[in-house]
């Protein structure tokens, strides 16, 4: 339905003396001139904006406030539709062609850019309109109210990315680091960056040198080794080779990346720019244009006193490039991870060192005299725990006796491994001073408790006449041997248990059974029986039930009790000594 007023002219005059004038003398003296003067102060200095639509929804009127915000004079709305004089925000005119038809108001929000400078590059309104109509109820146009909120919606906004933040490094504490693997640990950054904060991710370590007789790193250049990668599945093909783990990455001294890493900030590129890095880096650059990338950032993986790798994540397609305020998470993020794979690396290293240590100390054991076969084993702990302290030894005494031993430094790591060899040493020089079983574990209490030494442990000490045919005991806190009958039943010898060696206070018992000739004196770790949800004495009673051949030879008969007793990777260090007589040979 057409407008009563051309649209071309305006609704509401300014000029509200003219008004009055042009009403006859006397409105001027009544309340509806007053009324008029009210209305035209109400709309011009209100802070929202009020326009006068028609039913084309064309301009019949805007105050000074919409105005400005419009950045255009009145004069230049009247007669133009929405549309034509602010084509940059966006209007429902669906939903306001429905005000004119049902009456009912509506609210909405507009958002986009006018022809007023701004600093915000879209701005956010919240409207309202109602619909119009003259004394006879016919339909004139719509009047619509509105406020600027850009403000108060960036500040939601802003508060809603802070939250999103905090809930997202919040996260990373319990989804990276959970493992003492440093390849796991690169993997869970990798993964977890993605899609959160990236298309695809890389965590590169550093590599050392390659061996003598291969290219070496070039001076001065920091070379990486790419140890996880995760990509968006839209990627993953695409990436695949240039993002594959085991690729070497090099930053030459003085390049951009490597002046931002050094000094422990990010390094951020948009692909869109001409600008390419020089040195090998460039290469990659180009390869990664031509996949869709558009966006690089490169932030530093470090603690405090070192710089462990990078974290690279990249973006294609029509995700946004990466802004100040992702380096700013991406940093914190990978401060945050760094520490769970400096964990992660000082572990590897450390377990690596004791393990080495371990397995050096624990070579073959002193030969013993010809009528004594021996078999033994060493099993380190799966990698989530650090190696132990497991040691044993056989050593050959005078009158054809010889010597068992077996036992288990508390606690893990390097310093076990180092009390361990203490302990066998020890153990080895109380051997040669022709003492009991139990007196030598008396020595060896005395001399570790008046050391100082904080390293306590259980040991086990077996004792073989052939010429007696007995076999004497004596045991610091171990587990009992087991003993395999010719007749192949496995029966635990049950002996009296001091205290560990290191308390000061021993007092250890020595207790001589009857050997078993043709059979298997079977001594072990307590990581060979005992778990975590089993009582030690129920662990004890599986051993009783183990189905070994006596006939076998020793290493089979150790290779049987593993496999029946170790279902999986070990919890604890494992270490398992056999031992069988044979008949005296005679000279």
């Amino acid at each position: 339905m057409a407008p009563d007023v051309p649209a071309a002219q305006p609704l509401i005059s300014s000029d509200v003396e003219a008004v009055l004038a042009a009403a006859g003398g006397l409105v001027a003296g009544l309340p509806l001139g007053r009324e008029y003067r009210v209305l035209r102060r109400i709309l011009e200095g209100t802070r929202a904006g009020v326009a006068v639509l028609d039913t084309e929804l064309r301009f019949l009127y805007v105050n000074p406030r919409m105005a400005r915000v419009d950045g255009l004079p009145a004069e230049a709305h009247l007669g133009r539709t929405l549309t034509d004089v602010l084509p940059g925000v966006h209007h429902a005119e669906q939903v306001l062609r429905e005000v004119l038809r049902d009456g009912r108001p509506r609210q909405l929000v507009a958002t986009g850019f006018t022809h007023a400078p701004s600093p915000p590059a879209r701005r956010v309104w919240r409207a309202t309109y109602h619909r119009l109509e003259d004394e006879h109820g016919r339909i004139v146009g719509l009047v619509g109210v509105a406020l600027e909120i850009t403000e108060p919606s960036q500040y939601l906004r802003e508060l809603e990315r802070a939250q999103q933040r905090m809930a997202l490094l919040d996260t990373a504490v319990t989804r990276i680091g959970t493992t003492l693997d440093v390849e796991a640990t690169c993997a869970e950054l990798a993964d977890f960056v993605v899609p959160g904060l990236a298309d695809a991710a890389g965590v590169e370590l550093f590599q050392q040198d390659r061996p003598s007789g291969r290219r070496g790193t070039p001076p001065g250049v920091m070379r990486l080794r790419r140890a996880a990668a995760s990509f968006a599945p839209q990627l993953r093909s695409a990436l695949r080779e240039i993002g594959a783990i085991g690729v070497s990455m090099e930053y030459e001294a003085g390049s951009p990346i490597r002046r931002r890493l050094d000094a422990g900030e990010s390094w951020m590129h948009d692909l869109s720019a001409g600008d390419v890095p020089e040195g090998p880096y460039a290469g990659r650059v180009a390869r990664y244009r031509a996949l869709g990338v558009h966006s690089l950032l490169i932030t530093p993986l470090g603690t405090e006193d070192r710089l462990l790798g990078t974290l690279s994540m990249i973006r294609a397609g029509p995700s946004p490039s990466f802004t100040r305020e992702d380096a700013v998470v991406a940093k914190e993020l990978a401060a945050r991870a760094a520490r769970a794979l400096d964990r992660a690396v000082r572990y590897a290293r450390d377990h690596a060192m004791a393990l080495e240590l371990q397995r050096a100390l624990l070579t073959e054991p002193t030969v013993p005299h010809p009528n004594l076969e021996t078999a033994f084993r060493y099993l380190p702990a799966d990698d989530t725990t650090v190696v132990g302290g497991d040691w044993f030894d056989a050593l050959a005494l005078s009158r054809d006796r010889n010597l068992l031993v077996i036992g288990d430094v508390m606690g893990h790591g390097v310093e076990a491994a180092v009390a361990m060899s203490h302990y066998r040493s020890m153990m080895r020089a109380l051997a040669d001073t022709g003492l009991q079983p139990h007196e030598m574990l008396q020595h060896a209490d005395r001399m570790v408790a008046d050391a100082g030494f904080d390293r306590v442990a259980t040991c086990l000490v077996a004792l073989g006449d052939p010429h007696a045919n007995t076999v004497s005991y004596a045991n610091a806190g171990h587990l009992p041997p087991l003993r395999l009958t010719p007749q192949g039943h496995p029966e635990i010898v049950p002996l009296p248990v001091g205290p560990p060696l290191g308390t000061g206070f021993g007092s250890y018992e020595t207790v001589t059974r009857p050997g078993v000739p043709g059979g298997t004196l079977l001594l072990y770790t307590d990581g060979l029986v005992e778990r975590r949800d089993e009582d030690i004495d129920e662990s004890l009673r599986r051993l009783t039930r183990l189905r070994l051949s006596p006939r076998d030879s020793l290493d089979k008969i150790v290779d049987d009790v593993l496999a029946q007793l170790m279902s999986g990777p070990a919890e604890d260090d494992v270490a398992v000594l056999a031992a069988r007589v044979h008949r005296l040979t005679r000279h």
